[in-house]
């Protein structure tokens, strides 16, 4: 079976934004607060982000 990514995590985010771990986390943090400039989603201490309105945001889309 070949499932297609639907969520980033931390790491994702991090390598696709060129930015450190903590930046990383701290940037999740306060767009879970707010929920912009994209939707974040916390289970526990992890952080998921959909892939589509991400990357939607990242091209400029809004």
């Amino acid at each position: 079976m070949n499932l297609q990514k639907q969520v980033y995590d931390a790491d994702d985010i991090q390598k696709l934004l060129g930015i450190g771990r903590s930046k990383a986390y701290a940037f999740l943090d306060e767009a879970y607060e707010s929920q912009k400039p994209f939707r974040v989603i916390k289970i526990g201490k992890l952080y998921r982000v959909p892939k589509e309105g991400f990357d939607q945001w990242l091209n400029g889309a809004s």
